[in-house]
């Protein structure tokens, strides 16, 4: 199984690559090859890493002590185990390569769906002030 594996830092084509990663079957005899799996693992790393970036920045922006914040915080603390462990070597099997992949691809997932959380949380946040500063202001 051959995969054209481009760099790319786009949301959109990341979740491509996810879905490609997530549509493997692991037990089965069509795995990608090992180059493939692992080009995919490391652009999940790179792309995961950003996204760390972004969250933490926005993280800043909600309640500390919300359950956003809280699952946000775990989301990061995994990202920070996984997204810094050692790449694995060329000569891995295709099934490990294919593995290590699908689990970034996973915490990719994870992440976008933390930022999402965490952008819907600041939303509600300055709605909820823009209406009590207009409430506040016709009194």
């Amino acid at each position: 199984m051959a995969t054209t594996v481009e760099k790319t830092h786009d949301e959109a084509g990341v979740l491509a690559l996810v879905e490609t990663a997530l549509s493997w079957d692991l037990y089965g005899t069509d795995l990608p090859a090992v180059e493939d799996a692992l080009s995919m693992a490391k652009e999940f790393t790179a792309h995961g890493r950003i996204i760390v970036e972004d969250l933490r920045t926005e993280c800043l922006n909600i309640l500390a002590d919300s359950d956003v914040a809280a699952s946000a915080q775990a989301t990061l603390g995994e990202a920070g185990r996984r997204l810094h462990l050692r790449p694995l070597a060329g000569s891995a099997s295709p099934r490990s390569a294919a593995h290590r992949a699908q689990n970034l691809a996973r915490l990719v997932q994870s992440l976008l769906r933390a930022l999402g959380q965490v952008h819907e949380a600041r939303a509600l946040i300055t709605r909820q002030q823009s209406a009590h500063t207009t409430t506040k202001g016709t009194q």
